[in-house]
Parts: C-alpha cells; sequence; structure tokens
C-alpha cells in the first residue's frame, strides 16, 4: 500500500526562460546510487536535484521527505548550421555515479551532449587575503607591511553545480541512452545507429563499439532504443531494437560489437498479427535486474522478463494495458503509438513498475504475480493518504469504482518512474508533476 510522500514544488524561476508550461515537463528521473538524492531532468534543459530529510528527533522510524537540493541548467538549445537543425535542450537520461568523495558527480544528455557534471557543497569562505582587501582588490605593495594568514570563516551553506566535462561532437543521431560501467572509468552513449564508449577523462575521443548503420541507408531495417552495461561485469551490455529484439554483447569477443553473443527474440504468434505489430512490438526501454541474473523490457503494450541464459522466449510477461489493444487505430492517428515507456526494478528486483495512460502506473510483483493500478494525481492524492487501486472496465456493465476505457485521458501518461535502491520509495513523473510515494509498511 503506496501513500503519497509529498509532491515538491519545483522552484520556477517566472522569467521569460520558463514561460512555456511545455519545459516544464519532466523527461527523466533517477535516484542515485544510496537514494538520498533524487535527480529530474526536463524539457527545458534544467536538472532539479532532490535530498531526503535526515531522521527527526521525535519521530526516528520516519525519514522526512525529499526537498530541493539544487537546481541549475545543464543545457541550452543550440542550432547546427550544417544541417539547419535546432537541438533541443531537453534532458533525455541521467545516470549518477557513485559517491566517492563529499562531492557528487552526475551525467546528463540531450539529444548530442553528455556533460558530466559535479555538485559540492560549500560553506566556509577564506579571509585575510595579504595582497587584496575584503572586497578583492589589489593592495598597493608598498602599504604591505604585515603578512597576515588567511584563515577559512564559515558562511551560509551553498551549494554549487559546475560542468566538469563535456562530451560533444559524437553522434549523428539522437542520443536515447547512458550507462555508467561497473568499472566506473567508462560509460557508454547510444544513438539510433550506434553506440560510443567513452573514458570519463577523455573528451575529445570516443570509442565506436556497435555500428548497425547499413551502406544504404533505404536497407535500415532496425534502430536501436536503448542500451545498457551489465552492473558487475564491465564487459557485457544489452541493446534493444525497434524490432523488438534485445542483443547481449560482450567487449572481449571483438573490439567492434556487430555479432551479438546473444540474441532474445520471443516468436510471434500469427493470430495476433496487425497491422500494428511492428510498431507495438518496438523496445521502449531494457534494465538488468540488480543482480545481473535478468533483463527486463518493456513494449507498447508489456513488460518482459528475460534470463539471460534463456534466448528464445521471456519467462514472464505482464500485460500492462491490454485493453487499449482494441484502440490501436485511434492511438496511431494522435502518435500516443510512438510513447516510450520505461520500466523499474525495485531494489531486491521482486516487484517491477511502469507507466500508463490517464497519470495511472502499474506494479507487478513476481512472487505472488499480484499486480496492482495505482494513479498518480492532485485530485486524489493527498500527503499520507494510501493510494487507491485502480480498475479499467473494458466492456459490459460499469462498477462504480472503476474507469471506462473510452474516458481514459491519452495526454496524461506516466513515462518515467523510478525506484529508490533499497527502501519502498518511488518517484513518479506525471507530466510537469513529480510524485513521491512511499509504502506505508515501513
Amino acid at each position: 500500500a503506496f501513500s503519497l510522500l509529498f509532491s515538491p514544488d519545483v522552484p520556477r524561476d517566472h522569467s521569460a526562460v520558463w514561460a512555456s508550461r511545455k519545459s516544464d515537463i519532466i523527461s527523466t528521473v533517477e535516484f542515485n546510487h544510496t537514494g538520498e538524492l533524487l535527480a529530474t531532468g526536463d524539457k527545458g534543459g534544467r536538472v532539479v536535484i532532490f535530498q531526503r530529510e535526515q531522521e527527526s528527533k521525535n519521530q526516528v522510524h520516519r525519514r522526512g521527505e525529499y526537498n530541493v537540493y539544487s537546481t541549475f541548467q545543464s543545457h541550452e538549445p543550440e542550432f547546427d548550421y550544417l544541417k539547419s537543425l535546432e537541438i533541443e535542450e531537453k534532458i533525455n537520461k541521467i545516470r549518477w555515479l557513485p559517491q566517492q568523495n563529499a562531492a557528487y558527480f552526475l551525467l546528463s544528455t540531450n539529444d548530442k551532449t553528455v556533460k558530466l557534471w559535479k555538485v559540492s557543497e560549500r560553506d566556509k569562505r577564506p579571509e585575510g587575503y595579504n595582497l587584496k582587501d575584503e572586497e578583492g582588490r589589489l593592495r598597493d605593495p608598498a602599504t604591505i607591511t604585515t603578512l597576515r594568514v588567511p584563515v577559512l570563516r564559515p558562511m551560509d551553506l551553498m551549494v554549487e553545480a559546475t560542468p566538469r566535462r563535456v562530451f560533444a561532437n559524437a553522434h549523428t543521431y539522437h542520443i536515447n541512452s547512458i550507462s555508467v560501467n561497473s568499472d566506473y572509468e567508462t560509460y557508454m552513449s547510444a544513438d539510433d545507429l550506434r553506440i560510443n564508449l567513452w573514458n570519463f577523462e577523455i573528451t575529445n575521443q570516443s570509442f565506436n563499439i556497435v555500428d548497425i548503420k547499413p551502406a544504404n541507408m533505404e536497407e535500415l531495417t532496425e534502430v536501436i532504443t536503448a542500451a545498457e552495461f551489465h552492473p558487475h561485469h564491465c564487459n557485457t551490455f544489452v541493446y534493444s531494437s525497434s524490432k523488438g529484439t534485445i542483443r547481449l554483447c560482450d567487449m572481449r569477443a571483438s573490439a567492434l560489437c556487430d555479432r551479438h553473443t546473444k540474441f532474445f527474440e520471443e516468436p510471434e504468434d500469427p493470430s495476433n498479427r496487425s497491422f500494428f505489430s511492428e510498431i507495438i512490438s518496438s523496445i521502449s526501454d531494457v534494465k538488468f535486474s540488480h543482480s545481473g541474473r535478468y533483463i527486463m523490457t518493456r513494449d507498447y503494450l508489456t513488460v518482459k522478463v528475460w534470463d539471460l541464459n534463456m534466448e528464445n522466449r521471456p519467462i514472464e510477461t505482464y500485460q500492462v494495458h491490454d485493453y487499449l489493444r482494441s484502440k490501436l487505430c485511434s492511438l496511431y492517428e494522435n502518435d500516443c503509438i510512438f510513447d516510450k515507456f520505461e520500466c523499474v526494478w525495485n531494489g531486491s528486483d521482486s516487484v517491477i513498475m511502469t507507466g500508463s495512460y490517464n497519470n495511472f502506473f502499474r506494479m507487478f510483483d513476481r512472487n505472488t504475480k499480484r499486480d496492482v493500478t495505482l494513479e498518480a494525481s492532485r485530485e486524489n492524492s493527498k500527503p499520507r493518504a494510501i493510494l487507491k487501486p485502480r480498475k479499467v472496465c473494458v466492456g459490459g456493465k460499469r462498477r462504480k469504482d472503476e474507469i471506462s476505457v473510452d474516458s481514459l485521458d491519452f495526454s496524461k501518461k506516466i513515462l518515467h518512474t523510478a525506484w529508490h535502491p533499497s527502501e519502498n520509495i518511488i518517484a513518479v513523473a506525471a507530466t510537469n508533476n513529480l510524485y513521491i510515494f512511499q509504502d506505508k509498511v515501513n
């Protein structure tokens, strides 16, 4: 039973920069490795980081809410004059690096450029310079008669975000994924046709590890939709395609991983074949389980769990919104059929979560095979109130607490969700609102 922990009001700078509400649409959500921080990126190129409050003395068992810790502009809109192309500032993905010292590091990317950001705190400032006065002006050397020892004085806490590296000019097509390797020295970035491997220290060159671009672009049959490194083996990664296939590659086998090590594909049931089959089989997200034994993929109607040792079919298939099968024609006309839903594991790999329409999101318990539909919306989410399971009525008589398929709002969609690495706390992005829910059991 999840209840709303809270829905933070993100501070908006109401100048012309954020004038359009469209720029506030959240485009990615990501917890760091401890779950103390939660980062969101939006269409306006901003990154907002929330920090979890510490335990309060009077309520020892209940940890606090997430409050805004830092907000910074990560990407700006650009224009490619050679191709007459506008490059959006929208943040496609954020990935945290494990914390090594007092500062935090994260990668953020738009369609073309990946940036490494350092987020650090400062609560002291140096005073008592010899060659400068307190305002920073240079003093006349003739007036300096004694040497002073500079001291550090306390000041108000300041959180600074500084770009440490900019990895640019390596992608011809739009970047859809970034993934940090378990060696923490390298990461990869994937676009529609290529995957590049980067070293965190080197910004001016990357190594191309997958290239599926055909010699003649008219022969192009599929594109890369998502890619991720294995959580423990630094030589292994997977990438999914618009044809509904997943390839597992081993970088030890060859420098260019054009030949996969494993190929996961479920044969199509001919009785289900339709005009939309190819579109709805395209995989929008792929995620390794924390254990590294399984991979989860999300296509338009289902979530599938694959065992790395079994390539011919998934071991589990969950229907996310099967009632939309009869609506594919209208979903094609309003372009919703091309929506890219993400999926996430909980910390113990026992529950999976993914989004749907009408601000619904779905949870599937892998052990009990129970599933639940919950709704993230201002109307029925009051802080600490338990979320009521929602049901969609497909046909026939509608019960009082059910919602009819025909009254679903397809403009309200939950594409991005995140799960705390060790606790039952989830973050759900519903267009331009962020909701954080906590399990009541805790």
